[in-house]
């Protein structure tokens, strides 16, 4: 069986980027592996468009399955440092979900979506025999502003500090310490389970990439979902034809991360981590960012360098792309042991 979670650069560089329908002046950013969004030019408008999966798990209970969906959708477009200004919904649903468990996860769109000024402009809704829970449709989100505010993917430059936000496996371990909160119990300090479980809403980096760039000067920047710290340090390395050399102990690491990473046998540094924001900030730059992202009660940590050689160096050792990360292998063997 091929490997859960998204397809390597190899299936992406093979099945996907040559075949990129027509050739547009428009398109001053598009489609390549480990990038988060693509850019459009409108006039002397920006343009950014990012497509994501409706991430929907009942079991975090609809209200919170809701938010943490609605955040996934608007990470990567607010990774460009431009505000999330729209979004494009389709909701393919099981056909077990109730009018009412619908309108709790609709309602939850509706209210962060106003929070944050994004309004939805379309979309489509239907049940569907074979859907099923927790991928159960896709959402196209937008920006829209100046090509100067924008922070571009591929930007970092040599010399830039390294800015991390959160520390390593933010998401892996919120959703499978409330998932597996009960297998857990008895094996683990009941404080460490409730800090694993409190990350859960740090799995939003929208507020730490805004936080970030209207304090810049930022180059890049990265959220370091699928392969964590690691995959996504890479890829923003890879982007930009540089290297980056990362200082582990320097990273933050919250409070029941490491707990739950050993419980589950799974490495933080390569463990899936929305919420966790990866920025090359211009050295002039850092102290402010690092002080904008205090104001908010961001944790956050200057924790290395962008260098000329290309690649990720972690610790002084030279350190590949992870490949695979174990957040969807583990989730499927504890799915397993929870109905045993």
């Amino acid at each position: 069986m091929a490997d859960l979670g998204k397809v390597d650069r190899e299936f992406f560089d093979e099945y996907i980027y040559p075949n990129l329908g027509a050739d547009r002046e428009d398109v001053t950013l598009g489609p390549r592996h480990g990038v988060d969004f693509g850019v459009i030019e409108v006039g002397d408008r920006a343009v950014t468009m990012a497509t994501d999966p409706v991430f929907l798990m009942p079991s975090l209970g609809f209200e919170r399955a809701a938010w943490f969906a609605f955040h996934i959708l608007l990470s990567d477009v607010a990774v460009s440092g431009l505000p999330p200004t729209h979004l494009s919904i389709d909701f393919n649903l099981p056909p077990e979900i109730t009018n009412e468990e619908f309108r709790t996860v609709w309602e939850t769109f509706d209210a962060e979506a106003r929070e944050l000024g994004v309004s939805v402009v379309t979309g489509h809704t239907g049940r569907y025999a074979g859907c099923n829970y927790p991928m159960v449709g896709g959402g196209t989100s937008v920006s829209v502003g100046s090509f100067d505010d924008l922070v571009r993917p591929d930007g970092a430059q040599v010399g830039d500090r390294v800015v991390i936000t959160k520390g390593p496996a933010i998401e892996a371990t919120g959703l499978l310490s409330i998932q597996f909160e009960s297998l857990m119990d008895g094996a683990m300090d009941a404080e460490a389970i409730d800090d694993a479980t409190d990350r859960f809403y740090d799995m939003s980096p929208v507020r730490d990439a805004l936080t970030a760039a209207a304090a810049g000067p930022v180059n890049a920047m990265h959220d370091a979902t699928e392969c964590g710290i690691y995959g996504g340090l890479y890829e923003m390395a890879r982007a930009a034809g540089v290297g980056i050399e990362l200082e582990t102990e320097r990273v933050p690491m919250q409070p029941g991360v490491r707990e739950a990473c050993d419980f589950f046998g799974i490495d933080p540094w390569i463990s899936i981590s929305e919420g966790t924001l990866l920025a090359a900030v211009d050295p002039d730059g850092v102290e402010d960012v690092l002080a904008a992202l205090e104001s908010e009660g961001i944790p956050a940590a200057d924790a290395g360098v962008v260098t000329e050689e290309s690649g990720l160096v972690v610790d002084g050792e030279p350190t590949d792309h992870p490949g695979v990360d174990p957040f969807w292998g583990t989730f499927e063997e504890y799915v397993g042991k929870l109905q045993e």
